[in-house]
């Protein structure tokens, strides 16, 4: 018995070598593959990266915050480039996340921390009341920035938005483990560098389903920079957090005075559209709710030309006031 103790455990060793090697690899090679395209700001204890497109200097931008597993580069594909022909666009990547540093640590996880630091980059970068526009767990930090930060945002655009608690507050198995200091540190460093790099193209198929995803969308959304151990800790933080920040603070929804427009798929398997997209909008005096038939998680992707269109409205409202 002892012997097979013995052996399995240094099994498990050499495999657990075998994956950090791997991951040292894969992990570089992602760095190499994906370099960061935009700039960097620097706010209180770190720097956040950005993309920056369109009409420089103008105070009223378009900002973009992406949800989990992403980075600026999603939302820069299918909206930014082309609102950039007549805005200034400014894709965020959030703390933890692309190229950002985590700035705080595991205490980044929270929605209102991150609003924060985000709030900070922006009048660094001179913006004033901007259409600020988040997806998935994204959903969870526009809240924080109309209410806490409203010197910055003039309006907010939800798509397939995380905000409120949902039955049984579960996440999938891995995140929580991915979380803690200690297993997280090790998970990281080991083994889902090499796992998440064989099985992103399925991951992605399911974000989109139940439209197909674009053939080249995991290269041209840089979802690779995401299976970093850092970043994939970072992740994970984040989402473990969601549940408790959302049942903190959808009390305070019915004190949003901004311009909000909500957008969903009523076909969303990530986040159910019923408890989120449609309780924000019941608890925003004012929202505009717009569900799209058949549409999954990704409903920038779904109909761009629809989003653009609010985003634009949006706008105009923002410097009309």
């Amino acid at each position: 018995m002892t012997k097979l103790l013995l052996g399995m455990t240094g099994a498990l060793a050499g495999m657990l070598l075998l994956g950090a090697v791997a991951t040292v690899f894969i992990a570089r090679s992602i760095e190499a593959r994906y370099p960061p395209p935009g700039s960097f700001v620097a706010v209180e204890a770190g720097r956040l990266h950005y993309v920056e497109a369109g009409q420089q200097g103008d105070r009223s931008a378009i900002v973009f915050l992406h949800g989990a597993s992403s980075s600026h580069a999603d939302a820069m594909l299918v909206l930014g480039n082309r609102l950039a022909e007549r805005h200034r666009v400014i894709a965020i990547d959030r703390p933890g996340q692309g190229w950002s540093e985590r700035i705080g640590g595991a205490d980044a996880a929270q929605p209102s921390r991150q609003a924060a630091i985000i709030a900070d980059a922006l009048r660094k970068l001179n913006v004033e009341r901007a259409v600020v526009v988040g997806h998935s767990l994204a959903g969870a930090i526009l809240p924080n920035l109309a209410l806490d930060h409203a010197d910055v945002v003039a309006a907010t655009l939800y798509l397939a938005p995380v905000t409120h608690p949902w039955p049984g507050g579960a996440i999938a198995w891995y995140y929580r483990p991915a979380a803690s200091p200690v297993l997280g540190w090790v998970m990281t460093r080991t083994v889902t560098t090499p796992i998440g790099r064989l099985l992103l193209e399925a991951a992605v198929d399911g974000i989109f389903a139940p439209q197909p995803a674009p053939a080249d969308y995991a290269d041209k959304a840089r979802i690779a920079l995401a299976l970093r151990p850092p970043v994939f800790q970072a992740n994970a933080q984040d989402v473990s957090a969601l549940y408790g920040a959302v049942s903190a603070q959808q009390a305070r929804y019915g004190d949003i005075r901004l311009p909000t427009v909500v957008i969903a798929g009523d076909a969303d398997a990530i986040v159910a559209t019923g408890i989120h997209a449609r309780g924000l909008a019941r608890d925003i005096p004012g929202a505009r709710l717009i569900i799209l038939p058949q549409a999954g998680h990704m409903p920038h992707h779904a109909a761009p030309d629809l989003v653009l269109s609010e985003i634009e409205a949006l706008a105009r409202t923002a410097r009309a006031e």
